[in-house]
């Protein structure tokens, strides 16, 4: 069972940086693609960001491209979402996910709150 949880998150302003952290234990890190995704009041879950295995391979939802940036320490068993220019609609909770390849993400954190202001 891997256990994930999610650090960084809090309040900037528009254009301003935070990088989010997600550590794993319980689990072979090593194994398991990751994943951010978001969930804003009133929306439903959204993919963010993912990062392969192995960490050569990385995917951007659209709104995100060119800003955020995400990347994988597997001696720290830890997952970074380095996000940059942030924007009020970027506003969520920020959510860390596991799983193994070609599998669904089957463990999840519990999300940390990013509140981006105008």
């Amino acid at each position: 069972q891997v256990q994930l949880v999610e650090s960084g998150g809090g309040l900037v302003q528009a254009g301003g940086s935070l990088r989010l952290s997600c550590a794993a234990s319980g689990g072979s890190f090593s194994r398991y693609r990751m994943a951010y995704f978001r969930q804003a009041p009133g929306k439903e879950r959204a993919f963010v960001a993912g990062i392969s295995s192995s960490g050569s391979i990385t995917n951007y939802a659209d709104s995100v491209k060119g800003r955020f940036t995400i990347s994988r320490d597997s001696a720290k068993n830890t997952v970074y979402l380095q996000m940059n220019n942030l924007k009020p609609e970027d506003t969520a909770v920020y959510i860390c996910a596991a799983g193994a390849p070609l599998n669904k993400y089957e463990y999840w954190g519990q999300g940390t709150q990013v509140t981006v202001s105008s």
